[in-house]
């Protein structure tokens, strides 16, 4: 099966935006942020990169993932778990998960969005862009909490239909990409009205570094943050337990653990 037809056709149907999920209450705005009852210990997985490390001419021999966002785990109190390709549907792979988790990475492929790659746009990983689609849109079909990181949050836009801006200093300068340094820092806006109003202040500084971003945003999502030029720096989508789309790199910033505590509370909830 080509990648394009697994991932654009999932195993099961999986609902479509702003339909209710059993025990939801139709016509909401947003459900209440799921803070968790009890004491558990929740198991997130975390989409696991090729080992570039390793030459291997077919396919690397492991998955990697960095280092930051496993400790904002733990310190949220949760334990990760690597979600690898190999051997996997992401139909299995969810099955002993409590939340996913899709950090930052490489460009997606622009086809994705029915666009041609810009000259800055990098070189795409078609088969690693297969499988975070095809988990992100089994968690969804499972209503399992999702946080999205820079990549993974336009992943999130994509699957609802969005676009994506392929180079932002054509448009915007290089604030959010300095040419050195790992992350710039800026404030963001939050939307009073959203979940991350529930996590955030209404001014926030975070860290960045990236040079796409949101372009149009995908059907049924909501922006949720906007940084001071009004770029879209977080969405999401109501009526789900929690799915969280963010811009910025909360695993830069390991003195805010606000936002993996509250997925980690989210995951626990079952």
């Amino acid at each position: 099966m080509s990648w394009t037809a697994e991932v654009l056709s999932p195993r099961p149907p999986w609902p479509a935006p702003g339909t209710p999920l059993p025990g939801q209450r139709a016509g909401t705005a947003h459900a209440a942020w799921p803070w968790a009852t009890e004491h558990s210990r929740p198991v997130i997985g975390v989409s696991g990169y090729p080992d570039r490390s390793v030459d291997r001419r077919e396919r690397p021999a492991a998955s990697v993932a960095l280092r930051p966002y496993l400790d904002g785990l733990a310190r949220a109190g949760a334990a990760a778990a690597l979600l690898q390709p190999w051997g996997h549907s992401a139909w299995s792979a969810l099955d002993a998960i409590d939340g996913l988790l899709i950090p930052a990475g490489p460009d997606v492929d622009p086809l994705r969005y029915g666009a041609e790659a810009h000259p800055m746009t990098g070189c795409p990983d078609r088969a690693q862009d297969a499988w975070e689609f095809a988990l992100l849109r089994e968690a969804l079909m499972r209503d399992l909490p999702v946080l999205g990181v820079s990549r993974g949050m336009h992943l999130l836009n994509i699957t609802f239909g969005g676009t994506l801006l392929q180079h932002l200093p054509d448009r915007l300068g290089s604030r959010h990409r300095p040419e050195q340094g790992f992350s710039a820092h800026h404030m963001v806006r939050v939307g009073k009205w959203s979940l991350l109003s529930k996590i955030l202040s209404s001014a926030t500084p975070v860290r960045c570094f990236h040079h796409q971003g949101v372009a149009r945003l995908g059907a049924g999502l909501l922006p949720a943050a906007w940084s001071q030029d009004e770029l879209v720096e977080a969405i999401e989508l109501p009526d789900r337990r929690c799915v969280l789309g963010v811009q910025w790199r909360p695993d830069a910033d390991p003195q805010d653990s606000r936002l993996f505590e509250a997925f980690v509370a989210a995951s626990a909830r079952r």
